[in-house]
């Protein structure tokens, strides 16, 4: 797990510290070592930068950027590629010489023996750029699920790249300005919707794309998705060959969970004590590892969950270790968190404090449940949007003149709590709503969007760009429900949790929170194997049951404890409503107040609305605090 940055200037000389002055803000994801490489290619300048941290051959000969010595090629690598012995055995019966132990080294074999047809052989989570030495190109490659985040820049004279945002903008080629995009999806959502970021002009490498730039020309590849998957599904069961995919899920789920354990230093589990943690435990138990467990355990009774995963550590026989934290310690970190954010996200704060204290203890890589809501149906959201979307469906063919009275009746009928809201404007706003999923999901709705833009929308200069914001944010939103269109409803809001909800905020808070600590954490429920699993599986066999999860369950081979099955669903909370009327009431209430909202377009007024709801108690903490993370990002960075 690393950092990576690279630039291909055209016309003009990079100053001789940019590389190691850029790589020096990336220290924080690979602490081990780091390297620069300047290349010259004709009219062009091609420089990569990288920081380690090292996990696959800790020798020297892992360092990076690391050259191809056959071809000339370079490539800088943030990930693991898990499979990447077997692929080395195959390589190597090709007649490839190799001279290090490394994953890293194996991807240039393979891009050299099998061109971009590579990527659908990489198993693993990665984000990396290579330099095509011969061809004079450069590539940039993210994984199908992506894990691992990769964000560009080009203009006139450079193209530049790297693991995060912040890392592009300490470059001093990207001009400091919020990008109205970035900013409407994370007041929609809670977190900047990719292709977007928050700064005008960085966008996101898209999951499972490989991005091509020759010539100053930039071209984008999609070489995996999981709705390939679903298509594979039909014809499997149009020839009788699909029946039996929950049959094989056991040995799927398997080989996906030891895979993630290649690694030259231990790997231990983080161990809340839930079902998806327990269900990773198990399943190293039942298959013969003995694991290293971790748990973060709270003074406070209410947040406390040590008595559940003390119980699966005592079941399956765990090396396990207890690291105790209070509400205290998680405010006094605050400050540092949200320094911490790449881009600002309404969460993230958890996974902060909890990389923080494993690293402490001398844990360099952990296993975490991540991803097992997503593919087997493990929110509320899975039978709620269902239900919602039919109903959507059934109130769409009413004539117009039926619709009016009903939506004024509900209207008139809701309560003023967000939910209620919610509910209410899936009947009055039935024909601008996108999918109900994202309804659910939504922070502020497109009506207090309007609001927080000063209601200017249409109505002059700023107001058209926020409408454009809009329209742009629309279509992409509406491009995933059209792909979405031939997956069942269950397996519909399981592609639209793990391409919206979980990549732009689980996976993307998991990586910079992380990493920000030297952490590696690695998600097994989102193996490809796994995923394609799964999204083969009718999403009816998913919600089967009164167990929850019970496709899971059923899949591990061992029982897990009835009190973990069947007590209720519960994340790592904070006390945030409390903490905003109390503690850090004043911190938050000047920001939000006391200071101008120019960066954003976002109206003062507004935001003075939102926090006298909240203290009112007519809207949820989320949003004023949504507020206030949006303007100490854009303060640090902007």
């Amino acid at each position: 797990m690393c950092g990576i940055l690279g630039v291909v200037s055209c016309g003009s000389l990079l100053p001789c510290d940019f590389l190691p002055k850029a790589a020096r803000s990336l220290a924080h994801r690979g602490p081990d070592d780091s390297g620069t490489i300047l290349l010259n290619a004709a009219d062009q300048e091609i420089g990569f930068a990288h920081t380690r941290l090292s996990i696959i051959d800790l020798s020297p000969l892992g360092h990076q950027p690391m050259p191809d010595p056959v071809t000339g090629s370079w490539i800088v690598f943030n990930g693991e590629i898990y499979n990447f012995r077997e692929l080395r055995k195959e390589l190597e019966a090709a007649g490839v010489e190799f001279k290090s132990h490394s994953d890293t080294e194996v991807i240039l074999a393979a891009y050299r023996v099998w061109g971009e047809s590579c990527l659908t052989r990489l198993g693993g989570m990665f984000a990396f750029a290579l330099w095509d030495a011969p061809r004079k190109r450069l590539l940039l490659a993210r994984d199908p699920m992506g894990i691992k985040p990769l964000y560009y820049h080009q203009s006139n004279q450079n193209f530049i790249f790297a693991s995060e945002v912040r890392t592009l903008l300490q470059t001093g080629l990207v001009p400091r300005k919020a990008d109205p995009t970035g900013v409407l999806s994370y007041l929609a959502f809670g977190s900047v919707y990719e292709p977007w970021t928050m700064v005008e002009g960085i966008m996101a490498v898209p999951p499972g794309h490989v991005l091509t730039v020759e010539n100053g020309d930039l071209s984008s590849r999609e070489y995996w998705n999981p709705l390939q998957a679903s298509s594979r599904a039909e014809s499997d069961a149009s020839s009788g060959n699909g029946i039996g995919t929950a049959d094989r899920l056991p040995a799927i789920l398997r080989d996906a969970v030891l895979s993630h354990l290649v690694s030259d230093v231990p790997v231990g589990v983080f161990l809340s004590g839930g079902i998806d943690s327990s269900a990773l435990v198990a399943l190293l138990s039942h298959n013969g590892v003995r694991s290293n467990t971790f748990s973060l355990v709270f003074q406070e009774e209410e947040f406390n969950e040590g008595q559940y995963s003390r119980e699966i550590a005592h079941r399956f026989g765990t090396e396990h270790l207890e690291i105790p934290v209070s509400q205290q310690d998680t405010l006094a970190v605050l400050p540092e968190a949200l320094c911490a954010m790449d881009q600002p996200t309404i969460d993230g704060i958890n996974t902060y404090l909890v990389s923080a204290k494993t690293r402490a203890e001398g844990v360099k890589v952990a296993l975490t449940g991540l991803g097992a809501d997503e593919m087997f149906a493990g929110y509320s959201n899975f039978r709620r949007v269902p239900k919602m979307e039919m109903f959507s469906k059934r109130f769409g063919r009413l004539p117009r003149l039926a619709r009016r009275p009903l939506s004024a009746s509900v209207a008139l009928f809701a309560g003023k709590d967000d939910r209620s809201r919610k509910l209410a404007q899936l009947a009055t706003g039935h024909d601008s709503i996108v999918h109900p999923y994202f309804l659910v999901r939504m922070l502020f709705g497109a009506a207090e969007r309007e609001v927080l833009f000063g209601g200017t929308v249409g109505k002059s200069t700023s107001g058209a760009r926020h409408g454009d914001s809009e329209r742009a944010l629309e279509s992409v939103l509406r491009e995933s429900v059209a792909r979405s269109s031939a997956l069942d409803p269950i397996n519909r809001v399981s592609y639209l949790e793990s391409h919206w909800y979980m990549r732009n905020t689980l996976l993307r808070d998991s990586d910079s929170m992380s990493m920000a600590h030297g952490l590696e954490l690695r998600v097994p429920f989102l193996d490809r194997a796994l995923v394609e699993a799964c999204f083969r599986i009718p999403g009816d066999q998913k919600l089967r049951g009164d167990l929850p999860k019970s496709l899971l369950l059923a899949s591990l081979g061992v029982e897990l404890p009835r009190e973990i099955v069947n007590r209720p669903k519960r994340g790592f909370t904070l006390p945030f409503e409390r903490w905003l009327k109390g503690e850090m009431r004043p911190v938050v209430e000047d920001a939000l107040l006391k200071s101008d909202w120019d960066q954003t377009s976002i109206s003062a007024n507004a935001v003075r609305e939102v926090w006298n709801r909240f203290l009112a108690g007519e809207t949820s903490w989320s949003r004023p605090w949504s507020l206030f993370v949006l303007k100490q990002w854009c303060g640090q960075n902007l």
